[in-house]
């Protein structure tokens, strides 16, 4: 009886986790693809909610279909959890993590329902997280371990660039506090770094510009 469990696990984590073979390949693909429908559904969901007044059964149209997505999600994560050689490991690692908060949100608006009126930003919050859904495509992209593998070999030439940034940023950001001052918008020494900040990432929102003809001689030495 052992054995023909530990062969049944066996063969469940091969289609859940080795991308080697077709069977996993397909399946990914296959959670992938329900993956982005679900999210595309949540697009949908939002756009509407905002843009026009639903009636009820359209409301109930797209309950229905969370109701499928999450039970479909629910069922594959017990399965990786049954199938893992460690489940409490599997639970606690980056992908077990993603899984449950793909699930999580509609069994927390179920068993709370009062978060909707209570808890306006945890209710959004709780809305917003099943957009990680799309974090399922990159299972399906073996390709990324390379990208970040590379990441991982360049981190510490990647800390001392930013690093440097940061140092530019402080020190600039210094400088426009003490030369334009709050006259200027510059009235503490956080506005003044993020201003140096939007300067920096050429977005330039415009909400606070150097006046004076010192401040405007910095900018371009940081764009």
């Amino acid at each position: 009886m052992a054995f023909h469990i530990h062969a049944a696990r066996l063969r469940l984590y091969h289609l859940l986790f080795d991308q080697n073979r077709r069977s996993g390949r397909h399946f990914e693909g296959l959670c992938g693809v329900f993956a982005l429908l679900s999210v595309l559904v949540i697009f949908i969901e939002s756009g509407l909610g905002t843009q026009y007044h639903l009636t009820l059964d359209e409301w109930h149209i797209f309950v229905w279909l969370e109701l499928v997505v999450t039970a479909v999600f629910t069922f594959e994560y017990f399965l990786r959890i049954i199938s893992w050689p460690n489940p409490l490991k599997y639970i606690f690692s980056f992908w077990g993590i993603i899984d449950l908060a793909t699930i999580l949100p509609l069994y927390v608006m179920w068993l709370w329902p009062e978060i909707s009126i209570e808890y306006v930003f945890a209710w959004r919050a709780m809305r917003a997280i099943r957009a990680l859904r799309i974090l399922k495509l990159l299972r399906f992209m073996p390709s990324l371990n390379i990208f970040w593998a590379a990441i991982v070999s360049a981190r510490h030439q990647l800390i001392l660039f930013y690093s440097f940034i940061a140092i530019v940023m402080v020190i600039f950001g210094s400088l426009m506090y003490l030369v334009e001052g709050p006259r200027y918008g510059f009235t503490t020494l956080n506005a003044s770094v993020y201003w140096a900040i939007v300067t920096i990432t050429t977005v330039g929102y415009g909400d606070i510009t150097p006046h004076t003809p010192l401040g405007e001689f910095w900018p371009p030495f940081l764009s």
